[in-house]
């Protein structure tokens, strides 16, 4: 069955060109918002927290600091209202998941950028 799921995923859901990115570094979000009979791009710039799943089903999510309150936003990949995705900057960390970074606070919520 999930071979099956898998063919289905590759075949018919068209893949999205996003940039390489991961936990880490720090990206903008570029989509579309919906208002009535208009439409606007919007953008959302933050932290990757995690890259999550596999296909068509993969997600990542992104946190941001609005103020003083982290805010905190799940994207699918292949959503259609996603434009597109900018690395603005690789961030230097040791795992996949850093969750602990929600914690953190003032200097101590810095990530080294990776030199190239």
């Amino acid at each position: 069955m999930e071979s099956l799921v898998k063919f289905v995923q590759d075949e018919f859901v068209t893949r999205k060109d996003l940039p390489e990115f991961g936990a880490g570094d720090t990206i903008t979000v570029y989509y579309e918002i919906r208002e009535g009979d208009k439409v606007r791009t919007q953008f959302f710039r933050g932290v990757v927290l995690q890259r999550r799943g596999t296909g068509s089903s993969e997600t990542f999510t992104i946190r941001k600091m609005s103020g003083t309150v982290g805010v905190e936003r799940i994207f699918p990949v292949n959503l259609p209202a996603l434009q597109k995705v900018e690395v603005n900057k690789r961030g230097k960390v040791r795992r996949a998941r850093i969750f602990y970074f929600r914690g953190l606070t003032g200097k101590k919520a810095r990530i080294t950028e990776k030199r190239r």
